[in-house]
């Protein structure tokens, strides 16, 4: 058997990073992931290509060499998805879909011949097993959860690493909180299933071994789902693996109660984590309680961020307008919030409402769902919000123009640089960072409108924090990606 392992293009957004990417020659943030595990799962005797649409084109040669195309997306790559499949069944090439997207919409595919869908360690065999005996069914799918331990490494080698400006893992799926908005319990369920350490190590040393000494992501939806395990196994043994290598700074999601417990954060630090990706979502209680975001309430957020980064770990933060609580105040309390913490990576976005969550369901009843959701964080949604639909758009596009002016948003990076710890691990510097420095002082630094406040930034860092320049260039790039992606 002949397979396409074919990854649909993500149109641009948040986290595409499309054009911080061209300062450092990359095409691609992240390899697939999903589809790289689902390779390695599949028969040893098959032929097997990776067409990730992000960093290559399918060709006319892979369709014509192909028997089967395996194609997994999530709903934001809805539209290349579809526009994949159809090049495949013009081609006679049988289409075999998966991944989030096809899981909660595969009945808006009609011309997809199978899907295997849920988990794959659990629906895969089943297929592959009627394949061999030529009595398929077109829909394969589980309520069972996987036992991580049995998951292989990743096919790393079907992957071009060279494209990518970062790798990633995962190490848990699950999470033990139950936010009224998010479909993870929907898909992976509130008990935190993990591998074991030794098999996070193997799949570290794999791509070590390949050459890889970037950044690592870790997407797991909540990484300290499980601290006993994280304190007493994985952490031990990530810290231990890290003697005598370079490079492969990690970074992962978790939820703000992270803040509380200080020998976690120390130990992360201490294994190589340098950011954390944490859903705020709203500072207003009201909000937090309607969407049952219990591990948020009764906080002083800004505190609890502030304590997370002095320990070593940047936060990234998500936030949502469009709660039924939501106030015209909204807009400028999530500006002072954002401004205030120093939150740098500040993910803006309307709520949205994914099939399969309570949220979905509530809102279905209640007859206020339009239209599918976009996966984007691009101020669409397919809510009918209780605030004014043209308020609610105006007060979007207010944060968005706020937070990443270049004004406010170089000033958020130095509120946060003053107060973060230099990493322990970084990423190696080579040709290609050097040049992305030059890049950005030419791009950013002359002919940018953000050219004084670029200056302005890399003086102060030079000056006050020398040691974190070289994260003082990547958040201006980082912005330069903001600013496009919001329209600045």
């Amino acid at each position: 058997m002949k397979v396409l392992l074919i990854y649909p293009e993500f149109p641009d957004t948040f986290w595409s990073f499309k054009y911080a990417l061209k300062f450092v020659h990359k095409k691609a943030a992240y390899p697939p992931l999903g589809l790289l595990t689902v390779g390695a799962m599949l028969p040893e005797g098959w032929a097997k290509r990776l067409i990730d649409l992000n960093v290559t084109k399918l060709g006319e040669k892979d369709l014509a060499w192909a028997d089967y195309a395996f194609i997994s997306a999530m709903v934001i790559q809805r539209d290349s998805a579809r526009q994949a499949i159809s090049r495949c069944k013009e081609s006679g090439v049988k289409v075999v879909a998966g991944g989030p997207l096809f899981t909660s919409e595969y009945d808006r595919f009609e011309e997809v011949d199978h899907f295997v869908l849920n988990e794959a360690e659990l629906t895969l065999p089943a297929f592959l097993a009627d394949l061999a005996r030529d009595c398929a069914r077109r829909i394969y799918k589980t309520s069972d959860f996987a036992d991580l331990r049995e998951t292989p490494v990743p096919a790393w080698e079907l992957a071009d690493l060279k494209g990518y400006a970062a790798m990633n893992v995962q190490f848990s799926r699950g999470c033990p909180f139950n936010c009224e908005f998010c479909n993870v319990t929907t898909l992976f369920g509130h008990r935190p299933r993990i591998k074991a350490a030794s098999q996070i190590i193997a799949e570290l040393d794999a791509l070590y071994n390949l050459g890889w000494r970037g950044r690592v992501f870790f997407v797991d939806d909540n990484f300290i789902g499980n601290k006993r395990y994280l304190k007493s196994q994985l952490l031990p043994a990530l810290t231990k693996w890290r003697e005598n290598k370079k490079g492969m700074p990690f970074n992962t999601e978790a939820s703000i109660d992270l803040a509380d417990d200080e020998p976690l954060m120390e130990m992360m630090v201490e294994a190589g984590f340098d950011t954390v990706f944490i859903g705020i979502e709203t500072p207003d209680e009201e909000g937090l309680a309607e969407c049952n975001k219990k591990q948020n309430k009764n906080r002083d957020l800004v505190k609890s961020v502030k304590i997370i980064q002095r320990s070593g770990l940047e936060v990234q933060g998500g936030f949502i307008v469009g709660f039924d609580t939501d106030k015209p105040s909204i807009f400028q309390r999530q500006v002072d919030f954002i401004q205030k913490s120093g939150i740098v990576t500040a993910m803006v976005g309307l709520l949205q409402a994914p099939p399969g969550t309570k949220l979905y369901d509530r809102l279905k009843r209640e007859g206020r769902l339009r239209g599918s959701m976009s996966g984007n964080n691009d101020g669409t949604t397919n809510i009918v919000p209780r605030m004014d639909p043209g308020l609610l758009t105006e007060g979007y596009r207010y944060i968005m123009n706020h937070i990443y002016s270049p004004k406010n948003y170089y000033r958020r990076v130095r509120v946060f640089l003053r107060e973060y710890r230099k990493p322990k691990t970084s990423v190696p510097f080579d040709f290609q960072r050097l040049l992305a420095l030059f890049r950005s002082s030419i791009r950013l630094g002359v002919i940018g409108r953000e050219r004084f406040q670029y200056w302005k930034m890399i003086l102060w860092t030079l000056f006050r924090r020398p040691q974190l320049l070289s994260e003082a260039i990547t958040f201006a790039i980082y912005g330069y990606h903001f600013r496009r992606i919001s329209g600045r």
